[in-house]
């Protein structure tokens, strides 16, 4: 496999869950919502008042994330051009399921299923715990939300939210949000300079219905082993507990996804074998996402380490070469 290719495989794998902008979970309970035996009960979100503030605006859209059933049409404008997909969101037993499709251009077809995931792995026997509202208040740490006008996107009202990083670590973005289901229409995202890099929006969503009983909650996941670890990430990212092994790459590739709830990183570490393909080490730009490259001489050989995000360079760059090795005890 050429490595142009194995990079633009790394950027779809990265990038593509992001389309319906559904952000990780983390610890806590949500304002006016009852979590029993590890499920949310949907039809809640239809007893509760209408948000006031962008921060109980950004809430409830990750409740409508998970408990709208619907399917649309969306245009995505980015550096590397337009692309137009199909979207839908269903809900089967208690789990989600999602599907993406690109409709021009080359052939992509995204499907995840799964369920309402939590903000990170539960070490020492600390349990792990889930719900929207802890992603924001976890959010409002390195954000400052704020509420703007409203507009009209694919001839429905919306409410524009405001996402600015109070450091120069992360990507801002702005969301429109539907004022009647919360469910985002429209996602711009704008880099350290505040210029808009990207845009998604829904141009047609078809009468989202939400969903009549409850979905479930993520099991609490115990972090693998690992010999490699990042020494520094920027302050408020979280390792994720989901399972990132792939298709696209075999065992021998280390897979890891870290998120401060909005903005998100992915490591990979391989080693290089010969006569292999390997990647040219620098900076690497594939549309809107961005890839560090590293080539390090270990002691079992030469590896490769990408670290692939939406980020500035710098911080994809800083995370790259903090990466240390640990001895992994075989009890563990």
């Amino acid at each position: 496999m050429k490595a142009g290719r194995t990079l633009r495989r790394l950027a779809v794998l990265c990038g593509i869950g992001g389309l319906f902008m559904v952000l990780p979970l983390a610890a806590d309970t949500p304002r006016g919502a009852e979590i029993a035996n590890e499920q949310f009960d949907c039809r809640q979100l239809s007893d509760w008042e209408a948000p006031e503030s962008a921060i109980d605006w950004f809430e409830r859209s990750l409740w409508a994330n998970h408990c709208y059933i619907f399917q649309a049409r969306a245009v995505r404008i980015g550096i590397d051009g337009v692309r137009t997909l199909a979207l839908s969101h269903d809900i089967q037993d208690g789990v989600e399921r999602e599907v993406a499709r690109f409709l021009d251009g080359p052939q992509v077809f995204f499907e995840r299923r799964g369920r309402i995931g939590r903000l990170g792995w539960a070490e020492n026997d600390d349990e792990a715990l889930v719900s929207p509202a802890g992603v924001v208040r976890h959010l409002d740490q390195y954000y400052r939300l704020g509420l703007g006008s409203g507009e009209r996107i694919a001839n429905r009202s919306a409410v524009r939210l405001d996402l600015e990083p109070l450091d120069g670590m992360r990507f801002g973005q702005r969301v429109w949000l539907d004022s009647t289901t919360a469910l985002p229409l429209k996602r711009e995202l704008l880099d350290d300079r505040g210029r808009v890099v990207e845009t998604f929006q829904i141009t047609e969503l078809q009468s989202p219905q939400l969903h009549d009983g409850s979905v479930f909650l993520d099991d609490v996941r115990s972090p693998p082993r690992q010999p490699w670890r990042p020494e520094w990430l920027p302050e408020g990212f979280v390792s994720q507990p989901v399972d990132t092994r792939s298709e696209r790459h075999g065992e021998e590739v280390g897979h890891r996804i870290y998120s401060d709830g909005l903005s998100t990183l992915s490591l990979f570490v391989e080693p290089i074998e010969e006569g292999r393909a390997r990647l040219i080490p620098g900076l690497h730009r594939l549309g809107i996402s961005l890839a560090v490259v590293r080539h390090l001489t270990m002691e079992e050989g030469p590896i490769q380490v990408v670290v692939m995000g939406e980020l500035p360079p710098r911080v994809l760059a800083q995370v790259a070469d903090s990466l240390i090795w640990e001895a992994v005890s075989e009890d563990e």
